[in-house]
């Protein structure tokens, strides 16, 4: 867990170090902050996508659980809830165009839904290696930054949610040892590469996905999984 709680410290502070900073970036500046957010994170939504899409050995699954994510999601409102949690969270905030709940949804999916994120914690629970761990606190030290600087200190709750995150990851390696299929990190990858991608386009103002209310999407690959393996176990008997 070394790695997790170092992960989660950079996080803290990032976020700290970018929005002390924030006062004194121009507001035309945080606005190129902002397009750069948006930008880098269509980059990293679609670079997942490809990277693992031709490994996806069920190249329907991502879209079946888009569908039933998102629908899942709208139902139980998980966008509205969330944006009425952050409302009593967040702190005065002037900055024009300054949206918190987007801020902490884009940096949620940042840093949690990536190889690294998913891999860094089994690695760590089965091999004692903190190396991918290590790795993604450099880059979420300095995606924390650049988002808290648009964004503001409240990008710090983002922090225990990565280690819950991370931290189930790892119990469960713990737990269940190697059964963690690749085809399943694959699935997850892909799904969580276009909630990257669809929080960018909400971040440029293109189109608003009402990110949160697709991350239900994550979990389809899981329950399909596991479906599978139970149907895998009654047609052994």
């Amino acid at each position: 867990m070394t790695g997790t709680i170092v992960n989660t410290c950079t996080i803290i502070i990032g976020s700290m170090a970018g929005a002390a900073l924030k006062q004194r970036i121009r507001p035309e500046w945080q606005g190129v902050l902002y397009t750069a957010m948006g930008l880098a994170s269509l980059a990293l939504g679609f670079n997942a996508v490809c990277r693992y899409m031709p490994q996806s050995r069920y190249p329907v699954l991502f879209v079946l659980s888009l569908a039933i994510g998102s629908l899942l999601g709208t139902m139980m409102n998980l966008s509205g809830r969330f944006d009425a949690l952050v409302s009593r969270l967040k702190k005065t905030d002037t900055a024009p165009g300054n949206n918190l709940a987007q801020g902490l949804s884009t940096g949620i999916l940042l840093y949690c839904i990536g190889t690294l994120s998913i891999l860094g914690p089994i690695n760590s629970a089965l091999l004692g290696d903190e190396t991918f761990l290590l790795t993604n606190a450099t880059l979420d030290l300095v995606t924390s930054a650049v988002l808290a600087a648009t964004y503001g200190y409240g990008m710090a709750w983002a922090a225990p949610v990565l280690f819950c995150w991370q931290g189930t990851w790892y119990m469960m390696a713990r737990m269940f040892g190697n059964i963690i299929p690749d085809d399943l990190l694959c699935e997850m990858s892909i799904v969580g590469g276009t909630l990257i991608a669809a929080s960018g386009l909400g971040i440029l103002g293109i189109r608003d996905c009402k990110t949160l209310n697709m991350l239900p999407s994550l979990f389809v690959p899981v329950i399909f999984f596991l479906l599978k393996y139970v149907a895998g176990i009654l047609h052994t008997w």
